[in-house]
């Protein structure tokens, strides 16, 4: 939205941009760490830090509440993790649901459990979820999942419905509540759809429009929705999540991850990853993990949110002449 092009009002652009979250977010950010921002400088600053926001840098190593507040944080998180990680595509390795789990709270210390289940539900269909899955399969997943988080679960709550007979008249769906106080769904009901062989999909498209008109979340493009059910006779939650997943136009429609065609390509970081290799392969101990995590951290510090950047600038610049960027790396 470009608030210099259009007649929006001041405070509608305000919330549909979430600026104020941002300025509060650095607000507090600059309390919080005020001693090390007084010799930095305050102006300087603020520009990092909205500078790292519009460059998308501003989720790593950041809470679990925050990198989920807004869909552009959902989609900068998102993003991140594609980068860090796409090696493990690159070379086929297939992972766990916890091991997915793990490489998350690498990049956010306290990423919960629920949502990498739920991502793993989506490429499984719900089957035997502790099985390995590859990295570019589990991630579109994750994506639908995570960006459309609301979205998601309230279409289970419609599907659920939909399965109990409710006629789409009487189905109640959520509007505006949050995630975390809808129902929660345990194994014995989402197993229910296992024993039946789905719904109709007009049906489910009928409800779906309705509850998108009084949505107040991010949601799929209808027209790729539309498509989706249009393609079979019966479809059932996990397997309509999953084309979902599948589908460029929705991908495209996030921003974040590359074509499939280009899932696995990204130059910049290469470079940086054979800079990793280089300096592992000639320090001393480079064959413990803790070589390998101290360099991956040190990478991934160059695109952190602007505390971490503006304290590691300012480390360096009060050092002795003899100290370098990679041992002040070391120490965090």
């Amino acid at each position: 939205m470009n608030r210099f092009s259009s007649a929006v009002p001041d405070d509608e652009y305000l919330a549909d941009s979430k600026v104020l979250f941002y300025v509060s977010d650095a607000v507090s950010q600059l309390l919080e760490h005020k001693e090390e921002y007084t010799h930095f400088g305050v102006i300087r600053y603020f520009a990092e830090y909205f500078s790292s926001v519009k460059n998308s840098n501003h989720v790593l190593f950041r809470e679990y509440s925050y990198i989920r507040a807004t869909p552009h944080n959902r989609a900068s998180f998102l993003r991140v993790l594609w980068r860090c990680y796409r090696q493990i595509g690159k070379s086929g390795d297939l992972l766990s649901m916890l091991e997915y789990r793990s490489l998350l709270q690498l990049l956010c210390p306290d990423f919960p459990l629920e949502p990498v289940q739920n991502a793993a539900r989506i490429v499984l269909m719900d089957d035997a979820i502790d099985c390995l899955m590859s990295f570019s399969d589990f991630l579109f997943a994750f994506q639908l999942q995570f960006y459309y988080q609301e979205f998601v679960h309230s279409v289970l709550v419609i599907y659920q419905d939909l399965l109990a007979g409710k006629s789409p008249n009487t189905v109640i769906v959520p509007t505006s509540t949050s995630i975390e106080q809808l129902p929660s769904v345990t194994p014995e009901e989402s197993g229910k759809e296992q024993q039946q062989d789905g719904v109709e999909p007009s049906t489910l498209a009928q409800c779906i429009e309705a509850f998108c008109d009084r949505f107040k979340h991010s949601h799929p493009p209808r027209s790729c929705m539309t498509e989706v059910l249009e393609q079979t006779n019966r479809i059932s939650y996990y397997s309509f999540l999953m084309s979902l997943a599948k589908h460029e136009a929705i991908n495209q429609a996030i921003g974040a991850l590359p074509s499939k065609a280009e899932f696995l390509i990204d130059p910049e970081m290469d470079q940086e990853l054979d800079k990793l290799i280089a300096q592992i392969s000639v320090s001393p101990g480079s064959n413990s993990s803790g070589s390998a995590v101290g360099g991956l951290k040190e990478v991934l510090q160059r695109k952190a949110s602007p505390r971490r950047n503006i304290h590691h600038r300012r480390k360096i610049e009060v050092e002795s002449d003899g100290s370098t960027e990679e041992t002040d790396s070391s120490e965090n």
